[in-house]
C-alpha cells in the first residue's frame, strides 16, 4: 500500500524543501514590480508580484474625462495584475516541475490558475 519507510522519508524531505522554496519565492514576489499603462501612457498602473497595486500615475490631460479616466484605470490595473499572475504561474512551474498542485497558486497570492 505504501513504500517503504525510506520512500516515505524522501517524499517528506521533498516536501519540506518544496515548503520552503514555496516560502523564499512568496517573498520574492512581494518585492517584484510590474508595471502596465494604458491610454499611450495616460494611466501607469504598478503591482507587486502577488497583484496588490502599489502606485498609480495619471496624467493630468487624462482627468479631463473621468468615464475615460475609469476605463484607462481598470485596463493600466488588469494588465498589470495579469503580467504579474503569469510571472507568479511560470516560476511555479519551474519549482514544481510542471506539477499541477490545486491550491498552489493561492498561496503564492497568484489568485485563479
Amino acid at each position: 500500500m505504501f513504500g517503504s519507510i525510506s520512500d516515505i522519508t524522501g517524499m517528506m524531505k521533498a516536501a519540506k524543501q518544496l515548503q520552503g522554496n514555496m516560502s523564499q519565492l512568496q517573498a520574492e514576489l512581494a518585492n517584484r514590480r510590474y508595471e502596465a499603462d494604458a491610454g499611450g501612457g495616460a494611466v501607469r498602473a504598478t503591482v507587486d508580484g502577488k497583484g496588490t497595486l502599489i502606485d498609480i500615475r495619471i496624467e493630468p490631460s487624462a482627468a479631463q474625462d473621468v468615464e475615460l479616466l475609469e476605463d484607462l484605470i481598470k485596463a493600466a490595473v488588469g494588465s498589470a495584475v495579469s503580467t504579474a499572475q503569469e510571472a507568479a504561474k511560470g516560476e511555479m512551474a519551474a519549482l514544481t516541475g510542471g506539477m499541477n498542485i490545486p491550491g498552489l497558486s493561492d498561496m503564492l497570492g497568484g489568485g485563479q490558475s
